[in-house]
């Protein structure tokens, strides 16, 4: 873009600010020009103050911290955090439009695109969240029957015959697909061997300690929780089924990314920086004491601050540090929104029979991640950006992912449904 049009330009949206909203003033700006405007950051945010829904766990972080330290003032924008009931309010309210957007679990956005996690309604994945954090919690009643690792669990189910119930947070969300592949991966077929329930994250603890579950699969702190409460014991990290593994989304409608593209931008910039801040380990008791608040977590400081420094006990005596803790930040290559990652969780729904048929799983993955939006938000805050769109991964039972051939990889599992 030459200096004579960028100076005249800024004269007319001076000028003409009062007489034209600024999405009427892009519309009268070439294509081309419009993008690298963007891509400069010349363009203010079309809404001031954007309601973000998030549930409380730790990986919530991003989102208040964005809002608690102001960063997202510093592009424009005030997010207003909104503590929700259940991943299925979430679900409801940003596809009503009672939130701009959340942090929501990856599956769940998916499902929603693709009708098969409640009203069908085109999304968008605007950046990932996080990487890791999440465990597995056997009850202490398994533990007293010798169940403490998945081997001893299906040898447990296999002969000692009653009903197991497992617990996640959503059907098509991270948890239910980490707990499905955990189980399956010891032969235990999580649909015909063991019942399954939805029970929202914050209530886990409250459920397992009345007995309505013998296991769950939830994001911290309330696998910790359930350790502190001696209820419970971690029997696997998510991290232990998959290194680095995608977790958490700022999820939208792709309607809000249609019509406030300018605001979307601002809040990956504003959640950029706040995962800048989180990652850095000497502020991490801080983060832990912003989001303990009865706003945010409810929960106590020890209790989110242990395993978000990646100090970690399983209730069974062991004590070990985590290389592999929840990261928010790590270089940017937490953030990127790979195209591999959306479309491995179609594979599970697939394999589970929550879809039908194979979708098609790169054009699905296109439509949903927001991979150009992400990259002029990452350039404006200088976070690096992978080259390939895709990532290789190799999980617990020694398959590899790497998005090349989505329906041979969903079909190769001798556990399904």
């Amino acid at each position: 873009m030459n200096d004579e049009f960028t100076n005249s330009r800024r004269d007319f949206m001076k000028n003409g600010a009062g007489l034209l909203g600024g999405a009427a003033l892009m519309a009268m700006v070439p294509p081309g020009i419009r993008s690298a405007a963007w891509a400069a950051g010349s363009d203010a945010p079309e809404l001031k103050e954007v309601k973000v829904g998030f549930i409380p766990l730790t990986d919530c972080a991003s989102v208040v911290i964005a809002s608690v330290m102001k960063f997202d003032e510093k592009y424009g924008i005030k997010i207003m955090p909104s503590k929700e009931a259940s991943w299925a309010a979430v679900r409801d309210k940003v596809v009503n439009g009672e939130l701009h957007a959340a942090h929501v679990l990856y599956g769940l956005v998916y499902g929603v695109h693709l009708g098969i996690g409640g009203p069908k309604k085109d999304m968008a994945v605007l950046m990932s969240i996080n990487n890791n954090g999440q465990a597995i919690t056997l009850s202490n009643q398994l533990r007293d029957k010798g169940a403490t690792t998945g081997e001893t669990l299906k040898k447990l189910i296999d002969t000692d015959k009653r009903d197991y119930t497992f617990a996640q947070t959503f059907p098509t969300g991270t948890h239910a697909m980490w707990l499905y592949y955990w189980l399956a991966n010891y032969g235990i077929d999580p649909f015909r061997d063991v019942k399954n329930i939805t029970v929202p994250p914050p209530q886990m603890v409250a459920n397992m300690r009345v007995g309505n579950m013998d296991g769950f699969c939830v994001g911290e702190p309330w696998g910790n929780r359930a350790i502190a409460d001696n209820i419970g014991f971690t029997a696997a990290t998510t991290q232990d089924i998959w290194k680095d593994h995608p977790e958490k989304v700022l999820g939208s409608t792709a309607e809000f990314v249609q019509k406030y593209p300018n605001t979307a931008r601002a809040m990956i910039m504003a959640m950029l920086e706040a995962s800048k801040y989180i990652d850095v380990m000497a502020n991490r008791r801080k983060v832990a004491g912003i989001i303990a608040e009865k706003s945010y977590v409810n929960c106590p400081v020890e209790v989110i601050d242990q395993r978000l420094e990646g100090k970690y006990e399983n209730g069974l005596g062991k004590k070990w540090n985590d290389p592999n803790y929840m990261k928010f930040y790590n270089d940017g290559a937490v953030n990127f929104p790979y195209l591999s990652d959306g479309m491995w969780f179609l594979t599970q729904h697939k394999r589970w029979g929550l879809l039908k048929e194979d979708p098609d799983y790169l054009a699905v993955a296109k439509q949903i991640n927001q991979i150009e939006l992400y990259k002029q938000a990452a350039a404006q805050v200088k976070v690096p950006v992978p080259r390939d769109v895709m990532r290789s991964s190799r999980l617990i039972d020694g398959t590899v992912w790497d998005g090349k051939d989505p329906k041979k990889y969903a079909a190769s599992f001798k556990v399904r449904a």
